[in-house]
């Protein structure tokens, strides 16, 4: 499983510790990543491995379906692509047991 975020696409980074004689080497700057589980109103419990900046930007959208189906597909992952189109199909699902039941 990679070190990036579903959501921004945040990964691994690279650059030097340079100490005081200002010698050289190289080390990773790991994303602050954490495995969350995510309500989904059609979907459910969903669970994803997201920064603290992914979560933040999901709360302040109004919550994971909210988010993925206001945001541009060019913007999203490949993963959330996918999340997107089964969040779509489970709507598409529902409206249609209502107007069978109505």
């Amino acid at each position: 499983m990679a070190r990036r975020c579903a959501i921004t696409g945040k990964g691994v980074l690279t650059g030097n510790n340079v100490s005081h004689a200002n010698n050289k080497t190289r080390r990773r700057y790991l994303p602050n990543l954490q495995e969350t589980s995510l309500l989904s109103d059609t979907l459910g419990m969903i669970r994803l491995r997201l920064t603290s900046n992914g979560i933040k930007t999901i709360e302040h959208n109004g919550g994971l379906d909210a988010y993925l189906l206001t945001t541009n597909d060019a913007r999203l992952t490949i993963e959330t692509r996918a999340l997107k189109r089964r969040v779509l199909r489970a709507a598409a699902r529902k409206q249609e047991k209502a107007a069978a039941a109505a």
